[in-house]
């Protein structure tokens, strides 16, 4: 009867360390997001729900907000974002093109979807949680680093274009 009751005891300190973690997650989330999942599509209420959970997972210290009418995590600055669409979900980093995994830059160049993982029409075209995870603790790294994203492109100067005389 010994180890039955060590294991009873062990599975309630686990339901209450459980208990902990909802409660701290809780208080990050910004009740604005909340309306913004909730005014979403059906088919992106439990895709949106799965990826701030697995956000507030991999950086307990995230802040929520709205950006461009997206979604928007950020860490040190901004991190990463979500979006919803008619019939589509976009989940992107904002330094994407600085991480590791260059197939992030490449969905997002192939696809016509904003987001990094590309069109996502329901949980299971997302990749494994771990990866995910992964994505987030690298991006946030890179917060922690300070590193900045590189200047854009300045574009070459336009030649100037001669108006035909019928035009004058």
């Amino acid at each position: 009867m010994f180890p039955q009751k060590k294991w009873k005891e062990k599975q309630k300190t686990n339901k209450l360390v459980i208990k902990n973690i909802i409660g701290i997650l809780m208080t990050k989330k910004d009740p604005r997001i909340d309306l913004y999942i909730s005014k979403s599509a059906e088919f992106a209420k439990p895709i949106l729900l799965h990826l701030r959970e697995l956000v507030h997972i991999a950086c307990p210290d995230v802040q929520e907000t709205i950006k461009w009418s997206f979604a928007s995590f950020d860490y040190k600055g901004p991190m990463c974002s979500m979006a919803s669409f008619k019939h589509h979900c976009a989940f992107g980093f904002w330094k994407a093109s600085l991480m590791k995994d260059k197939s992030l830059v490449a969905n997002a160049e192939s696809e016509s979807a904003m987001g990094h993982y590309g069109k996502i029409n329901s949980l299971k075209d997302l990749p494994s949680d771990k990866k995910i995870i992964a994505h987030i603790k690298e991006a946030m790294m890179l917060n922690d680093m300070g590193v900045k994203l590189p200047p854009k492109k300045v574009i070459a100067a336009k030649k100037e274009i001669t108006v035909p005389d019928y035009f004058l």
